[in-house]
């Protein structure tokens, strides 16, 4: 848990996109349709989309409420500002705008945030902080809101997990960077905007396995059992992209990644460190990686490993694959 040598706000800090609109060069402002903006997935989907134009420039109207605690002028906070700050780590975009008051107690505010098509390159993550003066110090991030919205350039559907890229291709046969794994049944690949797998069609019979529908039963139970052990291999290749490039702030805590990557961490870390908040274990994993822990590197694979067969299912796909076994081998020996 991070300790801060001044006094913190408490309490609810809600905040929420109300709606957005888009703009094509030499074009007045368009309304983005409801089923763009999702409320329960906090996504924005500006994608490509036939209902709607190639747009240059967005605008994004916020809404957020304080706690009253916030604006209590013989409170230790003076000049409360509400700031919305929208990055993307693929463009290293960072962007804010601060929030005006519209009520006559200053807990609630609103504002727009511009952005242009030509500076997001994929999805960027959108949050909400409180600055204040405390103590006589301006600036002091005061408070930072749980909910975090983000705004999908690619994707047209507003959707907050996405879908792996997977795709079947030759290894031996096809481009000639994969010649040299062309004995290998699958590859991961996390340098993408999304992580890929490439499935090697050249393994002799993985592709009709994989690609089959149906099937008899001893064919369906090692299919399940195949594509679990490829979904653990995922998760780990996944896990370990996350953890390699983290932000650090000053103080030494490690900072959760946008997009997938953040995500991912997300999912994985409370099957490691049930016990921990998710920045506790974030900085446990990120100690273990720098050796700045008695816990090495080494000591943390098991905690991946196991988090990465949970999240893939393996221990219940092992399971009724055990159980489908002796079935047919009953049936066999009747």
């Amino acid at each position: 848990m991070k300790v801060y040598p001044y006094r913190r706000l408490t309490g609810n800090l809600s905040w929420r996109v109300e709606s957005a609109q888009l703009k094509a060069e030499g074009e007045p402002w368009e309304d983005v349709e409801s089923k763009y903006v999702s409320t329960v997935e906090r996504v924005v989907a500006l994608g490509p989309d036939e209902d709607r134009p190639d747009w240059a420039q967005a605008r994004l109207r916020l809404t957020a409420g304080l706690p009253a605690r916030a604006t209590d002028p013989t409170g230790p906070w003076q000049d409360v500002k509400v700031l919305a700050v929208l990055t993307e780590r693929a463009t290293n975009l960072r962007t804010s705008v601060e929030l005006s008051p519209t009520s006559e107690d200053g807990r609630e505010r609103t504002g727009e945030l511009y952005l242009h098509r030509n500076d997001l390159l994929d999805r960027a993550s959108l949050t909400v902080h409180v600055v204040a003066s405390v103590g006589g110090v301006p600036g002091r991030v005061i408070a930072t809101s749980d909910v975090e919205w983000f705004v999908d350039v690619i994707e047209a559907t507003p959707a907050l997990a996405r879908e792996l890229d997977v795709k079947m291709v030759g290894f031996a046969s096809g481009a000639s960077r994969l010649h040299r794994f062309r004995d290998s049944p699958w590859l991961v690949d996390t340098t993408g905007r999304i992580p890929a797998v490439r499935v090697n069609t050249d393994f002799e019979g993985l592709g009709d396995l994989i690609g089959a529908d149906g099937g008899n039963g001893a064919e369906k139970t090692v299919r399940e059992l195949l594509l679990a052990q490829m979904c653990s291999e995922v998760w780990t290749a996944v896990f370990h992209s996350a953890v390699a490039d983290l932000e650090i702030e000053e103080d030494g805590t490690p900072l959760f990644p946008h997009g997938w990557q953040g995500e991912v961490l997300r999912e994985m870390l409370p099957d490691m460190y049930p016990s921990h908040e998710a920045e506790d274990a974030l900085r446990e994993v990120h100690t273990a990686r720098t050796g700045t822990s008695a816990t090495g590197w080494g000591e943390l694979q098991p905690r991946i490993h196991f988090a990465a067969s949970r999240r893939a299912g393996v221990p219940r796909t092992l399971s009724t694959t055990i159980r489908d076994l002796e079935r047919l081998t009953q049936g066999d020996d009747a």
